[in-house]
């Protein structure tokens, strides 16, 4: 309720009672919106995959796409802006808990924000979901969301936010593309790791990357397109790029027109590289970095534009030399070498084990395009590798690491006509994922329970655990590894390697989850059945590359090239290098390690349907994905369990205001213990036993109605506190009203009326002693207010003057109704009504008339104050005037006026007294233009009242004395002041007079439970004094004392002092805060607001008193509080290497003699992180110390500028006509998806020796 409203007015009730919703804790709310379905199906009635489907499709018609299962969300793409992301959405969910307010990913991102500063905690978001789902949009929403509020004035902290948003339009760009499912498809995953200090400020981030796509870059199915970046940079690149790279349109190359979709709906490519430049600008790429990275594009553009034609021989030749000599340009490289390398390759024959013979064998058509081909897609992967690395440089962390929150964005499970050995690897990842979910929210909550000793029923549920071992596992062997010994025993011949896989799938039969189909095999997953095909599978799990490749780049005059590619790998090595298979294990272990590692918190996201369409919901999509993410299994859980836990200390903070044994006036005074205490508040609340059980160190709730019922019940009282604190408002309110209206009366009574009397005193002066005064012109509590017709003002009349007049805005200072003395032809002049205004330019007369019965205003005649030599009066006491002006056909006016005297002062005030005043015995005054005219005025006691003229005479009756003055103000009637009884701020009777009997007493505040500890460890003990020892002068104690340079206003478990105070020191910690002693309590400081205080000189020693027993020492509290401010004992947080070079886990980026990369070296620990960073408590005080000056920023690596050509100067840019498809110059393989043919050797392998070398100088600089 406003506090405006008028006192003693009530708003009008509500039309029924419980109509209006109270806003839970903070009653100022009021966004909520009603409710559709329900926001946490915890609370569903019928627990089945059609109820979970009925409430998700309510909701999101209703456009409420996010649904809570317990700390679960669900997300269901809208496919259109909602406008739900702005920043006052932000601000809404800013420290609000999940309760507090509607599903929505804000709120996990807040939940997982709050609980690492709160708890210390590493926390990591898992979003998963299928192709489409919106994941990517989820994760750049909480990116959003914590750059927003995790606060930080720092200008290195506002970089590295800037940087973590830069990110998604700069990955968008090389890792996203078109699909059949959705138009910005993410193909790799990534987890993204946001660093923050111990005040929850961001310092840093790291970004490692999953799986590429690259079979991407050389082939798309229809209606597909390669990664955006290809379509930005042909369609917006400048003229001196286009010029450069001989570059044109996306229809003229064949990797991005294959598919034969160039254009996407609802994507602006060229606004979007726009963005993307803008990008590489905020995280620090040089422009040679940016100028490099486009060469490798054009190369990859014109790369696609090799056609081969076959010779009579069957071998492969060249269609158009002119491609390759402009891409050997761009390479910087010789151009036969290139054509060489691509359609020849080098055999050696080796003889017990010694080198043999050196041939070149010419390749056919098809083998000629594959090695184009990975040649392609090995420089898009090492290059998106090198700008990930880049990236990872640039977000270093410039300070002391303290905890971190990651964000995982990884692809969909994956279900398609043709599933082969990519499918395989990211389904795999899924299935890990899964089984993170399983372990974290149903196994281990069903675990709780038994550690709590709660009575309840098991809920059966399946764990996949037994699908990730078919996949991983060595003993007994699983898919990778039957794949890994196919491809040792027949590493030569990739089809007798295929066969020999389809032999070793026979032991894996045993399984209830595979089943081998002769040339395929399937696996039961548990998003559902998915039937791999063999063929090729062996090849892409060898993935290695070949010598000749590595022959073209080392002889590149381009240091960018050689450095985003590996060095040639030891051909002496007998040992077998990784496949892409332990790579992918070996990734998905250390992932899945890292994410127990923290806190999780979990979006399910999930699409309505193919077509992205925002009105279309696909029911039985949506029913099967329901059933695979295992919905249905987590409510069960959930509801068969108990819905909410808690510890009994934070059950007891959060809802002791419901009994009156644990609190008073809001204040907690329980003296029991936690547990006993939630007990006493479920009993006082009348929550049946049945309802609720008491754990071990947690109170369960069963129902989730039941936790609604004592959030209601406290949302009563909060509102009931909000009634009666509107209403002490009101009141006083009520009171301060009052009290201002008695001070406006006496100050309008008192204040104005004496400066009204200085403009009537002054009149006294001007008249000076020489005119008779009317006796009611000198009344006491008369007072020259001057505009009386309120011209100034709203009125009609003085809206009609101001007309008339046509001053416009111009203040009025003097308004009036006057006599003006008319003369007639052949009569004696008559006295007429008219109205004076005067402004500080002129005084205006105006007439009014009346016709037909509406009176009509006229302004009669204007006269300018500057005409105005002076104004005559008599020296009697009558009220005529005359304006002397200068001379004019229309004479002076004569006046016959009341307020004569206030007029007079009024012109002379605005004419600074330029004016004369003349008072004499007769009045002269100019009729017309050269006609004077004289007015006697003569006394006659037999006038009634005022005066009377005729025949230019005035007759006029004895007046007051010539110097009189004004009476004195009357006083006023002595009486007694009013009292201020409105408002009920005193009680009847008085306050020592209780007419309503005796009230409660109050009992002592008690600290909450979770408070308890901190206040118990900072009390001073309380120690016996010793029996009567002699008194004896005591030194001054052996501790270091600073004083407080400047005042401090420290928060919860720091300490807040004034300046001059004396602190004792207690503990000193090199992160700039010092644990201090005041008054008995301890807290935290900032040593740079403290002083060192100099001991005093010890003066000789007194004798030592006779010994006495001395009382035991007090032992120290040992709670919870110490480790809030010296945390020693808990392990260090995890934190990621930000020099470390990400690992690709994708088939090709290895050394192939499997050695060890060298930014896998422990690293040494680092200082800063190795200091308690836990010992220094949560506090974002305004007034800390000077941030910690940040480190300086990493060089970039260098790139070199581009050497002096070999060629003798550049080629002419070739036509980039998109070459035929489907004849026999360019097969359909050329550019078909996935499987590569026969005796194929993907170039995307050993992709990790020279980015190992690379990292470990960045690291090293």
């Amino acid at each position: 309720m406003a506090v405006s409203k008028k006192a003693g007015k009530k708003a009008a009730a509500p039309a029924k009672a419980g109509a209006t919703k109270v806003a839970k804790a903070d009653w100022k709310e009021g966004f909520k919106k009603k409710q559709v379905g329900v926001s946490d199906m915890t609370l569903l009635t019928t627990i089945s995959n059609e109820s979970i489907n009925d409430n998700l499709q309510k909701r999101w018609l209703n456009a409420e796409i996010y649904t809570y299962i317990g700390g679960v969300l669900i997300s269901v793409n809208p496919f259109r802006d909602l406008g739900i992301y702005t920043d006052e959405m932000v601000q809404k969910y800013k420290c609000k808990n999940r309760l507090e307010v509607p599903p929505h990913v804000f709120g996990i991102a807040e939940s997982a924000y709050y609980n690492m500063n709160a708890y210390h905690e590493n926390q990591c978001v898992i979003i998963s979901g299928e192709s489409g789902a919106g994941k990517t949009e989820a994760a750049k929403r909480i990116m959003q969301y914590i750059a927003a509020v995790s606060g930080g004035q720092d200008n290195s902290i506002q970089e590295i936010k800037d940087m973590v948003l830069a990110t998604n339009p700069l990955l968008e760009s090389f890792g996203c593309a078109k699909t059949l499912r959705n138009n910005n498809s993410s193909r790799h995953g990534k987890y993204l790791e946001i660093m923050f200090n111990a005040q929850g400020e961001p310092v840093g981030a790291q970004i490692t990357n999953y799986l590429l796509e690259k079979g991407r870059v050389v082939g798309q199915v229809e209606n597909e397109r390669n990664f955006h970046i290809f379509y930005q940079f042909t369609k917006a690149a400048s003229d001196e790029r286009r010029e450069q790279f001989g570059l044109q349109g996306p229809e003229s190359y064949a990797y991005t027109s294959i598919s034969n979709c160039l254009e996407v709906q609802n994507i602006n490519d060229t606004e979007d590289f726009v963005a993307t430049l803008n990008a590489m600008r905020i995280i620090g790429l040089t422009a040679n970095e940016q100028s490099e990275i486009f060469r490798m594009l054009a190369i990859i553009l014109w790369l696609g534009n090799v056609q081969f034609e076959e010779m009579d021989d069957g071998n492969a030749r060249i269609a158009d030399t002119g491609v390759t000599d402009f891409i050997a340009y761009l390479m910087d490289t010789d151009p036969s070498m290139l054509q060489k390398v691509l359609t020849t390759r080098v055999v050696e024959t080796q003889r017990g084990g010694r080198r043999g013979s050196i041939y070149d064998v010419p390749l056919n058509p098809a083998q000629a395009t594959a090695g184009r081909d990975a040649l392609s897609k090995a420089i898009y992967n090492n290059l998106f590798e090198w700008i990930v690395s880049r990236i990872n440089v640039s977000m270093k962390p410039r300070g002391a690491v303290s905890h971190v929150i990651g964000i995982l964005d990884i692809f969909g499970f994956e279900i398609f006509e043709d599933n082969s050995f990519e499918q395989l690897c990211i389904n795999y990842v899924n299935e890990k994922l899964q089984q993170i979910f399983i372990e974290l929210t149903l196994k281990t909550e069903q675990e709780e329970y038994v550690r709590e000793q709660i009575k309840w029923t098991p809920i059966k549920y399946f764990n996949n655990k037994i699908v990730c071992d078919l996949i991983e596992e060595r003993k007994p062997p699983g898919i990778f590894a039957a794949l890994n010994d196919a491809c040792a025993t027949a590493h030569a011949d990739p089809a007798a390697a295929d066969n020999s896989f389809v032999q070793r799938t026979a032991i894996l039969s045993s399984n209830p989850h595979f089943e081998a189909r002769g040339a395929q095999f399937l696996v039961r997953h548990y998003a559902g059945d998915v039937t791999y095909n063999i063929a090729g599978m062996t090849d892409k799990n060898k993935d290695a590359l070949i010598k000749d490749i590595f022959d073209l780049i080392g002889s590149s005059g381009n240091q960018f090239l050689q450095s985003i590619f590996p060095d040639r790998p030891d051909p002496s090595s007998k040992k077998r290098p990784p496949t892409a298979g332990d790579r992918i294990k070996g990734s998905a272990g250390a992932l899945v390690d890292n994410l127990m590692k923290a806190q999780p918190s979990y979006i399910r996201t999930i699409k309505p349907n193919q077509n992205r369409s925002p009105t279309e919901y696909d029911s039985k999509a949506i029913l099967h994905q329901i059933k695979y993410l295992g919905l249905q299994e987590n409510i069960r859980v959930r509801r068969a369990g108990f819905a909410y836990r808690n510890t009994f200390e934070k059950m007891v903070e959060r809802f002791y205001l419901l009994s009156p044994s644990t609190s008073y006036a809001g204040e907690y005074t329980w003296t029991g213990d936690a547990k006993s205490g939630c007990v006493q508040i479920l009993k006082d609340t009348g929550i049946p036993k049945d309802e609720w059980q008491m754990g071990v160190t947690k109170a369960f709730i069963k129902n989730p109605e039941t936790l609604f019922a004592l959030e209601t019940m406290r949302d009563r009282y909060w509102h009931n506190m909000a009634s009666r604190i509107q209403r002490a408002w009101r009141n006083y309110w009520r009171y301060k009203n009052e009290c201002a209206k008695r001070i406006q009366r006496f100050w309008k009574n008192n204040k104005e009326g004496l400066e009204y009397a200085k403009i009537r005193d002054y009149g006294h002066q001007i008249l000076a002693g020489r005119k008779e005064r009317r006796r009611f012109s000198l009344l006491g509590y008369r007072r020259f207010m001057g505009d009386y017709l309120d011209v100034n003002g709203k009125n009609a009349l003085g809206t009609e003057l101001r007309s008339a007049c046509g001053i416009g805005a111009e203040e009025v200072n003097f308004s009036c109704k006057a006599q003006l003395l008319v003369s007639k032809f052949g009569r004696s002049s008559k006295q007429s009504p008219r109205f004076l205004v005067v402004t500080g330019k002129a005084v205006h007369i105006v007439i009014s008339t009346e016709k037909d019965g509406v009176v009509h205003f006229a302004l009669e005649r204007k006269i300018p104050l500057i005409t105005i030599r002076s104004v005559s009066l008599s020296n009697l006491r009558d009220d005529w005037m005359v304006f002397n002006c200068n001379a004019s056909e229309e004479g002076d006016p004569v006046l016959h006026c009341y307020f004569k005297t206030e007029l007079v002062v009024q012109l002379l005030r605005l004419t600074q007294a330029s004016i004369n005043v003349c008072i004499g015995p007769t009045v002269e005054y100019a009729k017309k233009k050269d006609k004077k005219q004289v007015i006697s005025f003569v006394k006659d006691e037999t006038i009634p009242r005022d005066d009377v003229y005729k025949s230019h005479a005035v007759r006029v009756p004895s007046g007051e004395p010539p110097n009189s003055v004004s009476r004195p103000p009357p006083k006023r009637k002595p009486g007694t002041v009013r009292p201020i009884t409105q408002g009920k701020l005193l009680r009847a009777g008085g306050p020592s007079n209780n007419t309503k009997g005796t009230s409660r007493t109050k009992p002592a505040a008690q600290p909450l439970p979770r408070k308890s500890a901190t206040d118990a460890a900072v009390a001073p003990p309380v120690v016996k004094a010793p029996s009567a020892p002699p008194p004896h002068v005591q030194e001054e104690p052996d501790v270091e004392r600073y004083r407080a340079k400047f005042a401090f206003e420290g928060q919860e478990g720091e300490m807040s002092f004034k300046k001059d105070d004396i602190v004792e020191l207690v503990e000193k910690d090199d992160n700039g805060w010092w644990l201090v002693r005041k008054d008995g309590q301890e807290g935290w400081a900032p040593n740079n607001y403290l002083e060192l205080v100099p001991r005093k000189p010890k003066g000789a020693p007194l004798a030592p008193p006779p010994p006495a027993r001395r009382p035991p020492p007090s032992v120290p509290p040992t709670t919870s509080a110490t480790s809030t401010f010296k945390n020693t004992t808990s392990p260090k947080p995890a934190v990621a290497n930000a020099s470390a070079k990400p690992v690709a886990v994708f088939p090709g980026a290895v050394p192939s003699n499997s050695s060890a990369t060298p930014w896998k070296k422990p690293a040494a620990m680092d200082t800063a992180n190795a200091n308690s960073a836990g010992s220094r408590p949560g506090s974002a005080s305004a007034a800390r110390p000077p941030p910690v000056a940040t480190k300086p920023k990493p060089t970039p690596p260098q790139v070199a500028t581009k050497p002096t050509l070999k060629q003798p100067g550049k080629p002419p840019i070739p036509s980039a006509l998109r070459p035929p498809v489907g004849n026999g110059s360019a097969p359909k393989a050329a550019v078909s998806r996935p499987t590569a043919p026969a005796g194929q050797l993907d170039l995307a392998a050993a992709a990790y020796l020279q980015l190992a070398k690379r990292a470990q100088r960045m690291a090293d600089d």
